[in-house]
């Protein structure tokens, strides 16, 4: 298993004005291969060639720090980049993702409102996310290349909230930025399909 890094699903523009091409191009183009380039120079000898994305990056977690934080944030980048889509967000979510919504978050304004407090409360770098653990939904929160997996959940959506994903084009305003992230670009469809793989 060698890191590779994925193409857009879009055009650098295509989520404008909510997300800018220069944006775009330092996060995917720079950011993201540096974790895949630095992931693959401490995958060599880790005795974890051959396992899968998301083998080694629980089993990096705690042990061998370097890798995992190269090898966490190539597993989130992969799905931050198909998490979004133009036209994305609204509030029709497909069906049983609704649901749980409804039943595990108090419906959809609360998961919105908990979704976006989990942002801007990350201090410093980090991640907020839609979890599925033990058979329910849940909001939650990690610092820089953390994700659910290593806390015995499967991450359905996470927005990330390192400075280079937002600094571009909302400078400081965090907030701003989340809001306009989960109202404009979110791609339910991604969303539902990850739920129904881990349900």
């Amino acid at each position: 298993m060698s890191f590779s890094l994925p193409d857009l699903p879009y055009a650098y523009d295509a989520l404008g004005p909510y997300m800018s091409a220069e944006t775009l191009e330092f996060h995917h183009d720079k950011h993201h291969q540096a974790y895949v380039t630095n992931g693959n120079k401490l995958l060599e000898g880790s005795g974890l060639e051959g396992k899968t994305l998301e083998e080694i990056v629980k089993e990096s977690f705690g042990k061998n720090q370097p890798l995992f934080n190269n090898a966490g944030q190539h597993f989130n980048h992969i799905h931050f980049w198909k998490w979004m889509k133009p036209n994305g967000g609204g509030k029709s979510l497909p069906g049983k993702l609704q649901a749980a919504v409804d039943s595990d978050l108090g419906g959809f304004d609360k998961f919105r409102e908990d979704f976006l407090a989990a942002g801007a409360g990350q201090f410093g770098s980090g991640w907020a996310w839609l979890t599925l653990k033990d058979g329910k939904l849940a909001v939650t929160k990690t610092p820089n290349g953390e994700n659910p997996l290593v806390h015995g959940g499967t991450p359905l959506l996470g927005v990330d909230v390192w400075e280079h994903s937002y600094y571009i084009d909302y400078r400081n305003a965090r907030p701003k930025y989340l809001e306009a992230w989960f109202d404009n670009l979110v791609n339910w469809e991604y969303v539902a399909e990850l739920h129904e793989a881990a349900s």
